[in-house]
């Protein structure tokens, strides 16, 4: 995302979230721990503005993602969103669902790593935003749902049906998305699903620490890996190879890739300044 600004100011303060910035870490917290962190329109909108001014913000060099309470997040909130969406017409149903899908776009398109820290329920919503991220970092406790067909409505949501199978493959996906089931922790992790297994209640610590390591390391190779993960999904191998060809180019033109050079040779780590 570009790094230019027009007039509107960094937002202060965010009603649906808590924000934290610490050594270049940001963590955000779904905050509604009475609701098991269910997501309301304010909350979509928060994290789909907080996505775009974050990666606007030379200081974030890696994201956690996490819930409030006795879990992750248990996916829209069924009295604020399903019963609004009842009374909806067509074009507001629209404008509804692509703020969702504008999410998560917004954790697969930032130029930082985002690790989702997991303990309890992620369900409906919550799934595909764990599922968006980077790294799944969970606890023993943790249980993964997709729900949507459980309300009528196509397991394809917010982009459920493209990601999903990328990460577990096209057979565990329709298993999930067509019946709803839960996956716990240990099915997760064969699966796929889980990137890391922490110790019970741990996963937020073991999410840190991974989110530590990686605003430690090369910014900016790890956001062009990212930016090439995306893209080169859905394109040919020519297409890929070239498009690998041309950013090596370019991050071989970088501060990192020199300081690299430098410390091999002195015998010392390297300082990584993500340039």
């Amino acid at each position: 995302m570009s790094p230019f600004t027009g007039s509107a100011a960094r937002t202060e303060r965010w009603r649906h979230l808590r924000v934290d910035l610490t050594d270049g870490v940001a963590t955000v917290t779904l905050d509604r721990p009475e609701k098991l962190n269910a997501l309301t329109f304010g909350a979509y909108a928060d994290l789909r503005d907080l996505l775009a001014e974050l990666s606007r913000e030379r200081a974030v060099r890696a994201l956690v993602l996490a819930g409030e309470g006795r879990g992750f997040c248990s996916g829209g909130d069924v009295d604020e969103i399903i019963g609004a969406t009842l009374s909806m017409d067509t074009a507001q149903l629209l404008d509804f669902n692509r703020m969702t899908g504008q999410v998560v776009r917004a954790v697969r398109e930032c130029p930082f790593p985002v690790v989702a820290a997991i303990h309890g329920v992620a369900a409906g919503a919550g799934a595909v935003l764990a599922l968006a991220a980077d790294f799944r970092v969970a606890d023993p406790t943790a249980r993964f749902a997709f729900l949507f067909t459980r309300v009528g409505l196509s397991g394809g949501d917010m982009g459920a049906a493209y990601l999903l199978p990328r990460v577990v493959g096209l057979g565990h996906a329709t298993r999930l998305l067509m019946l709803g089931d839960p996956v716990r922790a240990p099915e997760a992790e064969r699966i796929g699903l889980i990137s890391e297994l922490a110790e019970e209640g741990r996963a937020d610590e073991a999410a840190r620490s991974l989110a530590r390591r990686l605003s430690e390391g090369p910014a900016l190779a790890y956001a062009q890996t990212k930016a090439l993960l995306t893209a080169e999904l859905d394109m040919p191998l020519a297409a890929a190879v070239e498009l690998d060809a041309s950013t090596q180019a370019l991050l071989m033109t970088g501060e990192d890739y020199a300081e690299f050079h430098a410390a091999f040779t002195a015998k010392r780590p390297p300082k990584w300044r993500g340039r």
